[in-house]
């Protein structure tokens, strides 16, 4: 196993800076006060493409040799690491091809389209999605960049992190959603290296938890067909992310549908920023345990922005505005 280390982040970040945004921390008084703690989030809903997958999507398009770069890249997505693949190819001018599930929200598959990229879709399994690609990769050669059990991808979703621990220093807790685990397995990279006395706690929906079944097991639990509304959250942790949460991630916490969807609507109404369902699991899991939390520096990492309004349960009113 093939496992990134803080020089695979650096060398990511100079890689993938002329790609990137160097996104915002925000803050809101009125969560604060509704947490009892300081909350900073790291806005990467407004990074490229709309979320963090940009980082890694771009240090693996971008660390590709020319001959290898000229077979173009596919991966499986359900939707953001989809659109971010494209967008890196797009950017280095090769071919990008992604299977994605039939159930992904249709933004994000006309962002996949706007980049030039190719969709084939599947049945909405992890097992159906992998055979699929398996197909694609055996008839065309390209690279495989999966969507989060590749070194490359953990190294540069690692720079997210790393932002956040230079612009803001001494935070007790940083919490990120967890699916795959690319996330939360480049924020264990950094933290370990710049901030180790920084706790780690990933959070995931009720309805898609296995990660947090495997935390308790002590070993990788898959779940298949996965349905939770944080749709980016519907996939199982693979070899290299359980790595990192089995060795560096303090715990796992669960909220509901309900609770993601209120932690969503909370962010649009007091912190005007659009998130999707997927970014608003962290928060919704610091307030579910804001005992937990209380009195403490936490980051909170919003991870993307690509969200279906006129889908949004509860603002059936947007999907017929004119």
């Amino acid at each position: 196993m093939d496992i990134p280390t803080f020089d695979d982040v650096l060398a990511a970040e100079k890689r993938i800076a002329p790609y990137i945004h160097n996104t915002p921390v925000l803050t809101s008084s009125y969560l604060n006060q509704l947490c009892a703690a300081d909350l900073f989030f790291k806005c990467e809903n407004l990074q490229k493409v709309g979320a963090f997958k940009a980082r890694g999507a771009s240090n693996a398009v971008f660390g590709l040799d020319a001959s290898t770069a000229a077979r173009g890249v596919a991966t499986h997505s359900s939707g953001n690491h989809a659109g971010a693949l494209c967008y890196a190819a797009a950017r280095r001018g090769i071919s990008a091809t992604v299977v994605m599930p039939r159930t992904a929200p249709e933004t994000k598959k006309a962002a996949v389209r706007s980049y030039g990229g190719r969709i084939l879709e599947c049945e909405p399994t992890q097992a159906a999605r992998e055979a699929l690609l398996a197909q694609v990769i055996g008839e065309t050669g390209a690279d495989l960049v999966h969507p989060y059990d590749d070194p490359r991808v953990i190294a540069g979703q690692a720079t997210c992190v790393l932002e956040l621990q230079r612009e803001i220093d001494d935070l007790d807790v940083v919490v990120a959603p967890v699916g795959g685990g690319g996330l939360i397995s480049g924020t264990c990279l950094t933290l370990t290296q710049l901030s180790p006395q920084t706790r780690i706690i990933a959070a995931e929906p009720e309805s898609a938890d296995d990660a947090h079944r495997s935390l308790l097991a002590g070993e990788i639990v898959l779940r298949d067909g996965q349905h939770s509304v944080a749709d980016g959250l519907n996939t199982n942790l693979k070899p290299l992310t359980w790595h990192f949460v089995a060795n560096f991630v303090e715990d796992i916490l669960l909220v509901s549908e309900a609770e993601i969807l209120a932690a969503m609507y909370l962010t649009w109404q007091r912190m005007k920023i659009i998130i999707e369902p997927s970014s608003a699991v962290p928060l919704a899991a610091i307030i579910k345990h804001r005992d937990r939390f209380q009195g403490q520096r936490v980051g909170v990492i919003i991870t993307g922005g690509n969200v279906e309004l006129q889908a949004c349960p509860g603002c059936p009113q947007l999907g017929s505005a004119k």
